[in-house]
């Protein structure tokens, strides 16, 4: 019984901290670029868009479909960093819990 109060106690204990760490990744913005940093994307680390930045010398209609492919790349990366950004936090927060491999929390 003991065992399982403190189990409890642990796994209120990580529930704040998760929550803490949701709002801090919300607030976390991470930069993505593509093009040589033609274009940059900025978003949280949880997957916001929060603004995109183009080279000026992208914008002739002619180049369009090469901007929007950029576009696509850069965000790609923003998103790959973010999700990084979680991951790494999230083993930070879980370590030394038996929590079951694969199992994922986000």
């Amino acid at each position: 019984m003991k065992d399982l109060l403190g189990m409890m106690s642990k796994v209120k204990e990580m529930q704040a901290r998760m929550e803490q760490m949701q709002a801090e990744l919300d607030a976390i913005e991470v930069e993505g670029a593509s093009g040589g940093g033609m274009v940059m994307v900025r978003m949280s680390a949880k997957g916001a868009l929060k603004g995109i930045t183009i080279d000026p010398s992208l914008l002739k209609a002619e180049e369009a479909e090469i901007l929007e492919d950029l576009i696509v790349a850069a965000h790609g990366d923003a998103r790959v960093k973010g999700e990084r950004l979680i991951q790494e936090r999230t083993q930070a927060l879980t370590a030394g819990l038996p929590i079951p491999p694969g199992l994922k929390l986000f």
